[in-house]
């Protein structure tokens, strides 16, 4: 039984850029579209689709990587975990990176980036930071 399947997605899709991989396969839910959505609006990743294998449906995350094979996910690092959970108001949610990197955020309107959070001024539980 895994205990946090949001820290599961990071770390593989952390390990997949560090060698380099066109793309990487999550195990489906809900939350992970979100941060699949949130990844390919704010440019992180090229796409995502959901891939229907027997056990389990899947999500493959395309990677995304510069022109000269430099990563576009540079870090990414869970915030909030099952056993401190992390909030945060609109107004208490700064730029990562000076505007180079995004926190992503699971609030009444969905999963969200900061930027867009801030738009519409909601808050919510602190899922990741990625820059």
């Amino acid at each position: 039984m895994m205990t946090d399947p949001i820290a599961d997605m990071l770390t593989r899709i952390r390990n997949a850029v560090h060698v380099e991989r066109a793309y990487v396969d999550v195990p489906a839910s809900r939350v992970k579209r979100g941060i699949a959505d949130v990844l390919k609006r704010e440019g992180f990743i090229w796409d995502w689709s959901e891939v229907d294998e027997k056990p389990v449906n899947v999500l493959r995350l395309e990677l995304k990587y510069g022109s000269n094979g430099e990563r576009v996910i540079q870090t990414i690092r869970r915030m909030s975990k099952p056993g401190r959970r992390l909030y945060a108001h609109c107004k208490d949610l700064k730029p990562v990176l000076g505007g180079m990197g995004i926190t992503i955020i699971s609030t009444s309107k969905g999963v969200i980036s900061d930027r867009e959070a801030r738009r519409e001024n909601v808050g919510g539980e602190v899922l990741c930071e990625i820059a």
